[in-house]
Parts: structure tokens; C-alpha cells; sequence
């Protein structure tokens, strides 16, 4: 197989047309580089929601109320994200995954880029605040074509029998962008007073994103179109109304969709962006008063992200041999009983051993709800309406499941107490296990069509 020329695969025994697929490194390029600089950007931004914004654009208000409007704005982008889906969606499955997704990933990075110039509440005010939230609401648009494309492009490439292996590799793209995101604020925090933090270290993240943005762009303009995309082109199955025909004939799947996706974002913005809070601010803030400092909090994040990361794969390896439902059904099961644990974990002054119980054990079942996503939201819908369904599934998810989480999770802490928050978890853990029973086992469905 050539590094940069597709392989040819024969048709299969059961008759299906043969299809050229990008080698494997082109692939991997592809999908895993956007959905890294997405989860990057996002990650940075809840960093900062969560430690600096407070200060910087609420500083005239209580320390709770501030973080909780900071991390309200943190749930711009996730409102904006199913309009953006709707968006790309729309035109991926009208002109391709190629430039879609070249477009959705400009519209992202402009934006991130343009959050780290932003002057600050001392310097304009309101109008600060408001110039925040747009950026914020426009970066979410971008992020609202980026998974489902990335997926698409892994997925429609993939030989038969690994759809699930394939779709781990922008799933991937979320522990890899959390590492790079936490490792320039902890590298920053190492060297940088909390007063040049709060002065000019919170940009740089953000301004960072700009040399992601230029990798990412320099994969994806050399890519191919999706094998799969090119033979709905070649048998003219293309539709002229992808999301008609998504909310006409596919209503159900968008809902399963939904409510498979949802847990993971609850889950992961309760280990990630709430817990940061929790662990690190004391009661009066908003937090819990654990005694960890944002550097120490930060480091066990990176650590038990590697969990993460290796868990996805694992999933996805497993789900290629027995099957999608079975594995989020084990899943599913796993995190109704860790939300009714892990509060206990989260009760003692700086102990570390059970904080990072509770990251790593939370991170692997991530990793085991999260990776088969890649392949079994795509495998629901036919693929003229690929981009489209999957797209508007994944991101009405983020509603549903991640926009408010920090600000739900910091508000119950504060007034019943961190089990309220695990009730929380498992009420979203026992909606996936719903949807999950009401869904066919797809590993074996025919992609071509």
C-alpha cells in the first residue's frame, strides 16, 4: 500500500461494488487532526471558564454567581453546535466530506484565535462579555460540522470488518487535544505567576490553536473525497434535501443518536471542567474545597487521560468482535453504578489516591461509551443522509448532555451536595442504556448504501 495513492479493494463475496480507499496514515490525518484541535479549543475554553474568565469578564460579582455565568458561556458553542450541524450537514451530503469539513475546521480555528486577542471586562466592558459569547456561539457553529465528518471520512474508508477500529481514530482526537490543551495551561502555570495568568497566560492557548489550525488544513486539502460519497455521486443517490429526508425517514435514529452520545458529554464534563473546579476552588467560590491547586489538579487530568485514550481503542476493538450494542450496553450498566460511587471518592481534603480512582476509573468508561460512537451513529443512517443524521444526533447531544453540565453540576454540588451530582450522571447513563436497547446491532449493515 503507497503512502499517498488509495488501495483498490475487489468486491466482497456478498457482491458489493468495489470501492478505493485512502491508505491508512491519510486516515488517521484526516479525522484524527480536526477532531483534536476541536476537542483542543474546547478544552482550553473550559479550562479558562473555569479559572480565569471569573475574574476576567464577571469580576463585579459574587465569586459563585461569576463562575457559574463564566461557565454558562462555556455552554454557547453547544447551543449553536446543532444549527451548525445543520449547516455542514446539509452540504456534506450535497457536495462532499472533503471541503466541508476544510470549511467547518477554518470557521473554528478563526474563532478560538479570536478569543485569545479579546480585551477583557476592565478594557470594554459589556461589550466584552458579548464579544465573548459570539465567538463562542461561531466556534460552535464550526464544531457542529466537524465530528460527524471526521467519522464519516474514518468510517467510509474502513475495510469491512473494521469500521469500529477506524472510527476510534477521531474519537482518539479527544484525549490527544485534551493532552495538548492541559499541557500548555499546566507548562504555563509552571512558569507564569497567577498574576500573569490572569494577565496575558490565558491567551496563549488560544493563540496556539492557530498552528493546529494550519496542520489540520494542510491534511485535509490533500485528502481525497470518501469512497463512499464518490459511489452515492457515481449512482446519482445523492439528495437535493439531505434534512428532509433525515427528519422524514430517520426521526427515530436522530433520537437514539441523541441519547447514545449525551452520557459521554455528561461524563466527560463532569471529570473534566467540573470536578477542575471542584477540586481546586474552595466552597465559597463555588467548589468543594479539596485543597488541590490548578497545577495539581491538572496533572492528574493528564495522566488519567492516557486511560482515556487507551480504553477508546480497547472498545473498539471489542465492538468490531461482538458487536456495538453489547459493549454500550456494558457501558451503560458500568456508569450507573460509578455514579452512585464516585461521590464518595470526593469527600476527603487532598487525597489524591482516590481523586485519581475517580478520573481514571471515570476515563475508562468514557473511553468504553465514547470510542464505538465513531462507527455506530453513522452505521444507523443511509449514506446520502450520513453527514446530515449522524451530525445532527452527535450535536443535539451536546444540549442535551454537555452545554449546561458544569453549571447543573457546580449548582447542585453547592446546595445538595456532590451526590446530587452523581444522580445526575446516572440519570443520563440509564437514557443511553434506553436507547441502546432500542437500537439493531449494526456491525455487520452494508456501508455502501
Amino acid at each position: 500500500m503507497e503512502k499517498h495513492t488509495n488501495e483498490v479493494e475487489s468486491p466482497s463475496a456478498a457482491g458489493r461494488p468495489a470501492v478505493s480507499r485512502s491508505s491508512v496514515r491519510t486516515v488517521i490525518g484526516a479525522s484524527m487532526v480536526g477532531t483534536a484541535i476541536e476537542f483542543y479549543d474546547f478544552y482550553a475554553y473550559g479550562t479558562a471558564s473555569a479559572n480565569y474568565f471569573p475574574k476576567l469578564f464577571f469580576p463585579k460579582t459574587d465569586p459563585t454567581v461569576a463562575l457559574l455565568a463564566s461557565l454558562l458561556t462555556f455552554a454557547i458553542a453547544f447551543i449553536a453546535r446543532p444549527l451548525g450541524s445543520l449547516i455542514f450537514g446539509h452540504f456534506g451530503d450535497r457536495q462532499g466530506r472533503k471541503t466541508t469539513l476544510v470549511v467547518s475546521l477554518l470557521t473554528m480555528g478563526c474563532s478560538t484565535v479570536l478569543i485569545g486577542v479579546l480585551p477583557t471586562y476592565a478594557t470594554w466592558g459589556l461589550w466584552a462579555v458579548v464579544v465573548l459569547c459570539l465567538c463562542r456561539f461561531v466556534q460552535g457553529i464550526g464544531l457542529g460540522g466537524e465530528w460527524s465528518g471526521a467519522a464519516l471520512v474514518a468510517t467510509e474508508n474502513a475495510p469491512e470488518g473494521k469500521r469500529a477500529l477506524y472510527g476510534s481514530f477521531p474519537e482518539l482526537g479527544a484525549p490527544i487535544g485534551f493532552f495538548l490543551a492541559n499541557g500548555t495551561y499546566f507548562l504555563l502555570e509552571i512558569f507564569c505567576t497567577p498574576e500573569q495568568m490572569l494577565s496575558w497566560g490565558w491567551r496563549v492557548p488560544f493563540l496556539l490553536s492557530a498552528i493546529l489550525v494550519v496542520v489540520g488544513l494542510a491534511v485535509r486539502v490533500s485528502m481525497q473525497e470518501t469512497p463512499i460519497f464518490q459511489m452515492a455521486l457515481d449512482q446519482q443517490k445523492v439528495v437535493k434535501t439531505p434534512l428532509l429526508e433525515v427528519f422524514r425517514k430517520s426521526w427515530r435514529q436522530v433520537l437514539q443518536a441523541t441519547f447514545l452520545v449525551a452520557v459521554t458529554y455528561t461524563l466527560f464534563y463532569t471529570l473534566a471542567t467540573w470536578s477542575l473546579a471542584y477540586g481546586t476552588k474552595p466552597k465559597s467560590q463555588g467548589g468543594g474545597g479539596l485543597g488541590f491547586t490548578n497545577q495539581e489538579y491538572l496533572l492528574m487530568l493528564m495522566v488519567s487521560i492516557l486511560v482515556f485514550a487507551l480504553f477508546i481503542v480497547l472498545a473498539c476493538v471489542y465492538a468490531d468482535r461482538i458487536g456495538r450494542r453489547r459493549v454500550l450496553i456494558g457501558s451503560s450498566v458500568m456508569l450507573v453504578v460509578f455514579s452512585l460511587v464516585f461521590p464518595y471518592l470526593l469527600m476527603a481534603h487532598h487525597n489524591t489516591f482516590q481523586v485519581m480512582v475517580f478520573l481514571c476509573v471515570g476515563f475508562a468508561l468514557m473511553g468504553i461509551a465514547f470510542g464505538p460512537i465513531g462507527a455506530f451513529l453513522p452505521e444507523l443512517f443511509d449514506a446520502n443522509v450520513r453527514y446530515s443524521g449522524s451530525g445532527i444526533g452527535y450535536n443535539l447531544a451536546a444540549i442535551v448532555g454537555a452545554a449546561f453540565v458544569p453549571t447543573i453540576a457546580t449548582w447542585l454540588s453547592s446546595h445538595w451536595g456532590v451526590r446530587s451530582v452523581g444522580l445526575y450522571l446516572a440519570v443520563m447513563a440509564v437514557c443511553c442504556l434506553v436507547a441502546v436497547l432500542t437500537c439493531h446491532e449494526t456491525k455487520d449493515v452494508d456501508f455502501t448504501k
